[in-house]
């Protein structure tokens, strides 16, 4: 999700200034301490005048948010969709290289054949070497799509400084991180020409 605010902590009978960040799997402030809270240890999720309860064994914390409070209790709530944050929607043709996993391959659907053009192309990568596919992958895509380097997390194989490198060099523009699974990232890529890209 990737979103942060400034905020006050109420915690332990201590407020705090700092930051909060709202993350995919948990929610953490920084300050003059830190508390990470994971999503699979909330018991509850509250929204009030701008303030977000959240409860836990260790709780519970209020993080005064302001307008913001609301919003992050649904995200929480109701996180996103792998689709949903890779942006795949209904009309979309979508595209694939390389071996993805079945169960992704299922939450797709149809995809295009290897010669059409796609507004989504998702192409795993197991190590540096098939970056090099980049540039002739980009010609697939349509005039406002996107690339979604799909690459494992945590392996000498593959960095993401590999994956940008190999994106930029192809003459696209690096906009979104998303993770894919417990064991895969995927890097967004774009023409710079369509940019800003949601």
């Amino acid at each position: 999700m990737g979103q942060e605010l400034d905020c006050t902590l109420r915690y332990r009978k201590r407020t705090l200034a700092g930051k909060a960040y709202l993350e995919t799997a948990y929610v953490l402030f920084r300050g003059e301490e830190r508390l990470k809270i994971p999503f699979e240890e909330l018991t509850g999720v509250h929204a009030a005048a701008g303030v977000l309860k959240l409860e836990f064994a260790q709780g519970p914390a209020f993080l005064e948010l302001g307008a913001a409070a609301e919003k992050w209790a649904r995200r929480i709530l109701h996180p996103p969709t792998r689709l949903e944050k890779l942006g795949v929607k209904p009309g979309l043709t979508i595209a694939v290289e390389g071996d993805l996993e079945a169960e992704f391959l299922r939450e797709i659907g149809d995809v295009v054949s290897a010669k059409a053009k796609a507004d989504l192309l998702f192409f795993a990568a197991q190590k540096t070497a098939d970056l090099a596919r980049i540039a002739k992958l980009k010609t697939r895509l349509n005039p406002r799509g996107g690339l979604w380097v799909v690459y494992p997390k945590g392996v000498a194989a593959i960095r993401e400084v590999e994956v940008i490198a190999a994106g930029r060099a192809a003459g696209l523009k690096d906009i979104k991180v998303a993770s894919f699974s417990s064991t895969h990232t995927a890097l967004r890529f774009a023409f710079p020409a369509n940019l800003p890209v949601r």
